[in-house]
Formats: C-alpha cells, sequence, structure tokens
C-alpha cells in the first residue's frame, strides 16, 4: 500500500503540473515540471518556517522517497531502452568512434578535471574535502543525460550525424561513469579493494562488456518473439519482460544494467521491429514506449524538483554551487575538445560542433541519484547541494538556449558548420 501511495501522489502532481506547464508556461514538459516543482518546494520552505506543521507530512514523503533506487533500480532501465529503440543502428556505426571516445575516455577525463580543480577551490570557502571525495564528486557529475534537449534538437533541425553523437554519448555513458563512481566511492569509504589496472579493467570489462552482451541475448530471444507473433498487446508486454527482466538478471550477475538495458533497446529498436511485423503493431510499440517514456521522464523531474526539499541549509552552498557549474562546463569543454585533436576521427570536428556537443551536454537525475548516494561522513550535503545546482542549471538555461545555437544564421551556414 505504501508503494501504491507514493506512486498515486507522483501520479497525481505530475499531472497537475503537466497541465500547468501546457496551459500557462508552454515550456519542454520536463523542464516545466521541474520548475514548477522547484517553486512549490521554494514555497514550501518558507511557508514551513512561518508554520512549521503546515507541511510536514508531504516534508517526510519526499525524504522517505529512495530516489537512489527509484531512479537507478527502476526508472532508468525504462529511460534508457525507450531511448534506444529509435535509435537505428546505421546511424550509430558511422559515429561509433566520437560516441565511444565520448562515453570512455571523456567521461574519465571530466572525473579528473573536475575533482582536481573542485580539490582547489574548496579551501577557499573554507571546506576542507580530501582529494578523493572531490574525484568522486567528478565522477557523478560526469555523466550526460541530454534526453530533455534531444526533442529541441530535432525540432531545431540539427543534422543526423549530431543528434546520433548526442543520443548515442548519453546511452552509454551512464553505464561507464557509474562504474568509475562505485570504484572511487569505495576508495572513499577506506573500503581495501584492488586498485591495480588488471583489476579495474576487469571490473570495467565485467560491467560493460557482461551487461552489453546480456542485453544482446534478451533483446535476441525477445525480438524473435514479437516477430513470431505479431501481436501489438503480447509485443508491448515482452518488452516489458525485457526491461524489468534484465534488470532483474544484471542485478543478479552484478554487471551494468544501464549497457543490458541500451543493447537490448538496440536489438529491439532494429531487429524486433522490422518487416516481419505488421505496421499496427510496429506503430503500436513505438507510441507504448514514447508515452512510457515522457512518463517516466516527467515523474523523474518533478522528483528533481522537489529534491530541493531534502538539501538542508542549501543557500550555505550558493557561491561554490554557482561556481561548480563553471567547473563542470570547462571539463565538458576539454574533455570533448582534447579527443577532437588527438584522435584521427573519420569526420573534422568544428568548432559550432564542439560548442553543441558541450552546451548539450546536460547533467541530470543519474548525478542526484549518485549524490544521494555518497554517504554522510563524505560530505554528503556539499557535493549534493553542488550537484543540485549544476543540474538546475543544466536544464533550465542549458536546456532551453541550446535550440539557438542550432539554428544558423544563413541556410548555407547550417551546411557548411554541422558537416561533420
Amino acid at each position: 500500500m505504501e508503494l501504491y501511495y507514493s506512486f498515486s501522489v507522483l501520479i497525481v502532481l505530475t499531472a497537475i503540473f503537466s497541465y500547468i506547464n501546457e496551459r500557462f508556461l508552454k515550456l519542454p514538459s520536463t523542464v516545466g515540471i521541474m520548475l514548477i516543482a522547484m517553486l512549490v518546494s521554494i514555497a514550501l520552505v518558507i511557508t514551513g518556517n512561518m508554520f512549521p506543521n503546515l507541511f510536514d507530512s508531504f516534508s517526510r514523503f519526499i525524504a522517505n522517497l529512495d530516489f537512489t533506487q527509484i531512479l537507478m533500480g527502476a526508472m532508468l532501465n525504462f529511460l534508457l531502452f525507450a531511448g534506444a529503440i529509435h535509435v537505428h543502428l546505421k546511424d550509430l556505426r558511422e559515429q561509433r568512434a566520437p560516441i565511444i571516445v565520448f562515453s570512455t575516455i571523456s567521461v574519465v577525463m571530466s572525473t579528473v578535471i573536475v575533482g582536481f580543480i573542485i580539490y582547489f577551490l574548496l579551501p577557499l570557502f573554507r571546506f576542507n574535502v580530501p582529494l578523493i571525495q572531490c574525484l568522486v564528486f567528478g565522477a557523478l557529475i560526469s555523466p550526460t543525460d541530454p534526453i530533455a534537449v534531444l526533442g529541441i534538437l530535432k525540432k531545431a533541425g540539427v543534422r543526423k550525424s549530431l543528434e546520433t553523437k548526442v543520443a548515442g554519448e548519453s546511452l552509454f555513458n551512464d553505464g561507464v561513469a557509474v562504474v568509475v563512481f562505485v570504484v572511487l566511492l569505495e576508495l572513499a569509504k577506506g573500503s581495501e579493494i584492488d586498485v591495480s589496472f588488471g583489476t579495474i579493467s576487469w571490473l570495467l570489462i565485467k560491467e560493460a562488456v557482461g551487461g552489453f552482451g546480456m542485453g544482446l541475448l534478451i533483446g535476441f530471444i525477445g525480438s524473435r518473439a514479437i516477430q513470431r507473433l505479431d501481436n501489438a498487446n503480447v509485443s508491448a508486454l515482452i518488452t516489458l519482460a525485457i526491461v524489468m527482466g534484465g534488470y532483474l538478471i544484471a542485478r543478479a550477475m552484478h554487471i551494468s544494467g544501464p549497457l543490458t538495458m541500451v543493447a537490448a533497446g538496440l536489438v529491439v529498436g532494429n531487429f524486433g521491429k522490422t518487416a516481419h511485423i505488421s505496421e499496427t503493431t510496429r506503430d503500436y510499440l513505438n507510441k507504448f514506449w514514447e508515452l512510457i517514456d515522457e512518463i517516466m521522464n516527467a515523474i523523474l523531474f518533478l522528483i528533481i524538483g522537489f529534491e530541493l526539499l531534502l538539501i538542508p541549509h542549501i543557500m550555505n552552498y550558493w557561491l561554490i554551487g554557482l561556481i561548480s557549474i563553471g567547473v563542470v562546463l570547462f571539463a565538458r569543454f576539454i574533455s570533448i575538445w582534447v579527443p577532437t585533436l588527438i584522435i584521427p576521427f573519420k569526420t573534422k570536428f568544428n568548432r559550432r560542433t564542439i560548442t553543441i556537443l558541450v552546451w548539450g551536454g546536460l547533467r541530470g537525475g543519474v548525478s542526484v541519484a549518485l549524490a544521494l548516494s555518497i554517504d554522510e561522513e563524505l560530505n554528503k550535503n556539499l557535493f549534493l547541494a553542488m550537484t543540485y545546482f549544476i543540474v538546475v542549471f543544466s536544464i533550465l538555461v542549458q536546456g532551453l538556449t541550446v535550440g539557438k545555437l542550432t539554428q544558423p544564421k544563413k541556410s548555407e551556414e547550417l551546411v557548411a558548420d554541422l558537416d561533420d
């Protein structure tokens, strides 16, 4: 009953905020919902100070939500599968080199750059934090989550190659970033783990290759079942089983759940929805997962907006929070720009493409969930507040302005600038 109660409250609030946004604000749905939730959170904080008992029950409800488990254990699986099911393997193969580099090397580069800069900055604000904890923050804030901006890029008429880079990176970097975060977090806790190159390499291979391989397997099995039946309702149930059952298998085998979902979604999207099934079934599956994607995203950004209630004395961190926004953008620029100079990609990256990749690399729910999983004694409140400032700026400012970067002054400039 507790789970049903919590889910009911979230759905009702999501519906109300969606209506308000569509009726009055007319912002992208996820951005509008998060903004309204933030404003409600601020109002609750203000009224709570004046009338302490007025909204106690709602504050306790938000505090009792295990956001890390909700996102990392459930919602992320649906979101990644829903994103991957619409990606064409042909486009992915054409952009495989930059996608692999940006979702691996760039994530590690960003982790190190953010970690070291924050380590030297924090003492200026009277926060004495060990380097390993700063690297933990670098790992949790490095994965990009541009789900909210993909729709804007599509409407802006961005070339398919650039859209595929952004989408592909977001699908694959979560799995890599989570592995890096877990290793660094264990070191920060003082756990006696072997940090040799061989051990770390094996962990990455086990998580990444194992997760991707398992996703390919269950995606293939599910695709064959969909093709043999060609029944819209049963096909939808099969895809749900792939997501929910696949996560249970990944968790039991200690492999990457996110990469399992990405691989399964790619297989189902490119082989399950082939000419072997009717147009009715294909259209039904597309609309079914578009609806799930919309609902999950709306709930996710609703919870992000309300997470403001969980950060005690957040305004004590406002200055370092604002500075950390610049640090993360700088690290994002370096981690994208340097590989384009060193690695001989098949296509050249011009200044406009790099700018869009940097500004379009949004931070979102994954970063918040990882920050919430940090232990209290590891400066959780500090890192959670910094993460919140970065995520809010990323979604409200970058998410609403990245579309303008894709609009050239002249139509011929679009071809020249984005011809990557």
